[in-house]
């Protein structure tokens, strides 16, 4: 089955990838930890790092740029490698478009950020 995760909302991306993940082995939950991890540690770069922060509006702390870096692998690997790339590419990605000219406070489950992620493998581990 095709999954679109990009259409759904954050919670309901979550909730498919906790139930993809608990169908899972062990090993396998553990091995999609680690990728994760790679792919946040590729995220960190000073030039992604100062596109967050000018998304954000000037304000990017340490963890907040963690949970950036998961929102854009969450993405899809194309607009995730362009970011890696050109960090100026994410000003193109829909997701960073429907913020423009809106002011933080309403940006709610639109927020760049998905820590949520960061703990969804030691979820579905622990329920294994």
């Amino acid at each position: 089955m095709l999954v679109v995760l990009g259409s759904l909302r954050p919670d309901e991306r979550l909730a498919w990838l906790r139930g993809a993940l608990a169908r899972r082995s062990l090993a396998e939950v553990v091995r999609f930890q680690a990728r994760l991890d790679e792919v946040a540690h590729e995220a960190f770069t000073w030039d992604l790092w100062a596109a967050a922060d000018r998304i954000f509006g000037g304000w990017c702390s340490d963890d907040g740029f963690r949970y950036f870096g998961l929102w854009t692998a969450g993405l899809g690997r194309d607009a995730f490698s362009r970011a890696l790339a050109d960090p100026d590419s994410l000003a193109d990605v829909p997701e960073v478009q429907r913020l423009v000219g809106r002011p933080r406070e309403m940006w709610n489950d639109d927020w760049p950020e998905w820590e949520s992620l960061d703990y969804v493998a030691l979820e579905a581990y622990g329920s294994l």
